[in-house]
């Protein structure tokens, strides 16, 4: 088989065009999913497959299918991609790198004239961040089967737009049907959008799947009073005793018997007065873990030390899980096909699990899934500094080719 090679700069410089849609003064990109900008977006990367020869068609969640047929066109085809919509203060590379790659690895086959067997086929999936309309990953959660088309179009901004609107309203309403369809295999490129490969100087992350999470909701309830005549001693305070759960809380993650993570990101206290004791605290948790019993031990130690503290403190407590995304495990072939084509290239690489959500997640439960890691500087991702290095794309980009070109031979 011969060797392909990417064209390192030509990678780098789509980055660079794209990145200029929905840029911002600190370097990163604001390109909320249906928005006009994501619309220029879209529009560029359809410009931008037509000039490589792709047949290109949009399905009716606004998912992008742009085709390279092959020798047999009735083979099923093999796939990649990722998401073109960002975080409202969002880097470069967070998604748009799984699409580019993709095209890339278009690209060098062109160059290299060279046809596969089975047909390849570039994604790009509608409303990957769910900044705009609550949940994330639409696109590909009805391409999945894991909602109905109808949910989808009819969820709604903060505005009370739906999604079903600004798909017409961008031009990406299709006409093809929104379903799961024969795959060879699925491969996603993506930034590491953590530490752990730049920290152990690895330029291939080998993702064997995605931790398993769980969300909730914690009310606290305790009674408002007068922050200058109510005594310590008899004080139903609703955020010390939340806070008190928060330390405690923290703890379970770093006593998990598998390696876990958990974040309290939102805290809302009522009534919100400097002068008044807060009778009303709402705070969220997000927990995550790649072994599931696991997750459920740490859902069941928060739940008693809410109860817990509540009873010392004298407050009520609810404590509802909001939703559970279990494990994902990617298929062994084509883990096995990743890995080995880094060792091939001798590339330094690692296995890893990936921390945060993806669309290959999703479409995991329909077709083979395999993913690649490359490092992203400092671990930092979802900010305007998110960046990586051109070598290192190119080198992810090289082994999502090599990868893809076996699975379609």
């Amino acid at each position: 088989m011969v060797e392909l090679k990417i064209n390192e700069e030509r990678l780098w410089n789509s980055h660079i065009e794209l990145a200029k849609i929905g840029s911002t003064p600190g370097g990163g990109v604001c390109r909320l999913a249906l928005t006009d900008l994501d619309k220029d977006a879209r529009n560029l990367f359809i410009e931008w497959c037509k000039n490589s020869g792709l047949a290109v068609r949009v399905d009716q969640m606004g998912n992008i299918f742009a085709r390279r047929e092959g020798r047999d066109p009735e083979r099923p085809p093999v796939l990649t991609g990722s998401h073109l919509d960002t975080q409202p203060l969002g880097g470069r590379f967070d998604g748009a790198y799984g699409v580019l790659a993709g095209l890339e690895v278009v690209r060098a086959l062109n160059d290299a004239e060279i046809e596969t067997n089975a047909p390849i086929e570039v994604v790009v999936w509608t409303d990957e961040e769910g900044v705009r309309f609550a949940g994330g990953c639409m696109g590909v959660s009805v391409f999945a089967g894991e909602q109905t088309l109808e949910e989808a179009l009819a969820c709604r901004d903060k505005n009370g737009v739906s999604i079903g609107e600004e798909l017409k309203n961008i031009g990406f309403d299709g006409s093809e049907p929104c379903k799961s369809f024969p795959v060879e295999a699925y491969f996603e490129a993506h930034i590491e959008q953590g530490p752990i490969l730049e920290k152990e100087k690895k330029v291939i992350g080998v993702v064997g799947g995605a931790q398993g999470q769980r969300c909730f909701k914690v009310k606290v309830s305790g009674e408002e009073g007068h922050a200058g005549t109510l005594p310590m001693t008899q004080r139903k305070d609703a955020f010390q005793a939340a806070a008190r759960m928060s330390t405690e809380i923290d703890e379970v993650a770093n006593h998990s018997r598998v390696p876990a993570v958990i974040t309290i990101g939102s805290v809302d206290v009522m009534p919100n007065s400097r002068n008044t004791i807060p009778g009303q605290t709402i705070f969220s948790i997000d927990s995550r873990c790649p072994d599931d019993n696991a997750l459920q031990e740490i859902e069941v130690r928060m739940r008693s030390i809410c109860q817990n503290v509540a009873k010392a403190r004298a407050v009520q407590v609810l404590f509802e899980r909001v939703s559970y995304t279990p494990p994902v495990k990617f298929d062994t072939k084509c883990i096995d096909s990743i890995r080995n084509t880094a060792k091939r290239l001798s590339l330094p690489h690692m296995d890893i699990y990936s921390g945060a959500g993806h669309d290959a997640c999703h479409v995991s439960r329909v077709a083979p899934t395999g993913m690649i890691f490359v490092p992203c500087e400092n671990g930092i991702s979802h900010n305007e500094k998110e960046s990586a290095n051109a070598r290192d794309l190119a080198s992810g980009c090289l082994v999502l080719l090599d990868v893809m070109r076996k699975f379609a031979t």
